[in-house]
């Protein structure tokens, strides 16, 4: 549909792709061009270069990772990519084991793949700069991805961090000049409020299981992880000196506020923010339009 004034509608304007990550998996994505007369750019399969923007294509986009059990399509990470579009042009996906995404989830661990495949192709796109916005699990994505693929990749390399599973090839053009983890962990199994343990439930126990895929649609690989990855507050130090914002609710179910004052000391100070949000309970779901409009401001200035 063309309105009156010859613009495209935003929902016109998408560009759907199917990424396949460095291990071969399918990942369902989108894009949304920043600013009502945008165009979706051509991209052909191998993509220009990173340093060769596509021709119409400027500024900096933002690709957002989310939390458990979300997808693509899922209402609420349409409201948070609406609000981040103010800014940027958007790039969303459905990790693995969600959505029309191919796989299993492994909840954390190879999900670094899938968000270096969507940021790979925002670099193809051409986006000369890139920021990642993830929350809950996503935002434990978005921290393992910025120390395994950014700039402090070789210290990561060198403490054992490289169970991304992907070599320096592979990382070329994947790293993120911003990270944003909303809502994240700090740590691997915890257990220590209601809502995670129903969370471990459906991850550990094979009715959970069943019942996240048919009740929740969402696929967990049942063979846990091995080797386990990287906790996302060993991750918090190799990120720097890529710029870092932390932000958490001082409402949130899930993890309580040692979880982002741990990550916050973990990282580099001179490179890392923490925001504690009065009143904001957990990830996409809670974060409204005001949070999401000072997230997206951060995210585009840093980046």
């Amino acid at each position: 549909m063309i309105t009156d004034r010859g613009r495209r509608t935003r929902q016109e304007a998408w560009q759907r792709a199917v990424l396949l990550t460095d291990d071969g998996v399918p990942i369902e994505a989108a894009y949304e061009p920043f600013g009502p007369l945008a165009a979706p750019p051509a991209a052909p399969p191998a993509g220009p270069s990173p340093s060769a923007p596509a021709a119409g294509v400027s500024g900096p986009a933002i690709v957002v990772a989310h939390g458990f059990t979300g997808a693509l399509e899922r209402p609420a990470l349409r409201r948070a990519a609406a609000a981040l579009g103010g800014h940027a042009a958007v790039v969303t996906f459905s990790f693995r084991g969600h959505g029309r995404s191919g796989g299993r989830s492994t909840v954390g661990d190879r999900e670094v793949l899938d968000l270096a495949a969507a940021v790979r192709w925002a670099r193809r796109l051409g986006h000369r700069r890139v920021a990642t916005v993830g929350f809950s699990m996503g935002g434990s994505v978005v921290l393992r991805h910025a120390a395994l693929y950014g700039a402090g990749t070789e210290a990561g390399a060198g403490a054992g961090a490289l169970e991304a599973k992907g070599g320096a090839g592979e990382r070329e053009g994947a790293h993120t000049d911003a990270a944003v983890a909303v809502s994240a962990p700090a740590r691997w199994y915890y257990r220590g409020t209601a809502p995670m343990r129903r969370v471990h439930w459906a991850i550990t126990r094979p009715a959970g299981r069943l019942v996240s895929r048919y009740g929740l649609r969402t696929r967990i690989d049942a063979r846990g992880w091995d080797p386990e990855p990287l906790p996302p507050v060993a991750a918090a130090p190799l990120i720097a000196p890529t710029p870092l914002l932390i932000v958490h609710g001082d409402r949130d179910p899930y993890f309580p506020l040692d979880h982002p004052r741990s990550l916050a000391e973990a990282a580099d100070p001179s490179s890392t923010e923490l925001w504690i949000e009065p009143g904001f309970g957990h990830a996409e779901n809670a974060a409204d339009a005001e949070l999401l409009d000072r997230i997206a401001a951060w995210a585009t200035s840093r980046a």
